[in-house]
């Protein structure tokens, strides 16, 4: 059934909005999967709050411009499918699991678009593998709290040294005024 002009426009729409709200988008070829694995594939996505569109190719490209988003072009062959998310590890991490955990899986990644800049597949793999987002904040606030605690400490160690002299001193005072 072939796709009205107002339809193609919705699709665009759609896929802008998804380009605006998100903070990465990774580029997929889901040629070879079944529909159970689709099926999959999608409900592991939802629950980590990512989007996955498949769409032609044209669509993508020209709401991805229209978005400002350079550099797709060359991945935009094939079948493609977009994993949208506001959180920059989620669909780079659930993707490689699918891939890891489907048996006879054909998905690929092509690329992704993070912050302005496009690359492959080989760095989709080390986003996957990064700590998840509250570890990676907890180990930045650990960063910024030690030196701190060094610091405390120090000037800790410094007034209690003082506070023992000035206590030397009266007890000193004390017993010369007792005696």
């Amino acid at each position: 059934m072939p796709v009205t002009k107002a339809e193609k426009e919705v699709t665009i729409a759609e896929l802008r909005e998804q380009f605006k709200q998100a903070k990465i988008a990774v580029l997929g070829n889901n040629n070879g999967l079944t529909v159970a694995q689709v099926t999959r594939l999608r409900r592991n996505l939802r629950e980590a709050g990512v989007t996955l569109r498949v769409a032609k190719n044209t669509l993508i490209r020209i709401a991805a411009q229209a978005e400002g988003v350079k550099g797709l072009d060359p991945y935009l062959n094939g079948p493609t499918v977009v994993a949208f998310s506001s959180d920059p590890v989620a669909p780079a991490k659930k993707l490689t699991e699918f891939i890891a955990k489907e048996k006879n899986v054909k998905f690929e990644l092509k690329a992704a678009y993070l912050d302005g800049e496009v690359f492959g597949a080989d760095k989709i793999k080390v986003i996957a593998e990064l700590p998840p987002r509250e570890v990676l904040i907890s180990q930045v606030i650990a960063g910024v709290q030690a030196p701190l605690v060094g610091v405390v400490s120090a000037v800790n160690g410094i007034l209690s040294g003082v506070v023992y002299a000035i206590d030397a001193r009266l007890r000193q005072l004390e017993e010369s005024v007792a005696s």
